[in-house]
């Protein structure tokens, strides 16, 4: 459970990495954008990810990850 958790951090990390270094200023017009959002559809959009994010976790896991 730990390596997965692990995996997982480390990808977030590295597609983070990635924009940062590669488009910084698309982070500033993404913020911009997201701030024009009210919270309760950031608070949706945060929640579909995670809920997305837990699938791939889950079939990575059942596909012998």
């Amino acid at each position: 459970m730990i390596e997965t958790a692990l995996l997982a951090l480390g990808l977030v990390l590295i597609v983070e990495g990635l924009v940062y270094a590669l488009a910084p200023s698309l982070i500033d017009r993404m913020l911009v954008a997201l701030a024009a959002f009210p919270p309760e559809a950031r608070r949706l959009m945060g929640l579909l990810a995670l809920i997305i994010g837990l699938a791939l976790v889950w079939a990575a896991k059942a596909l012998g990850a």
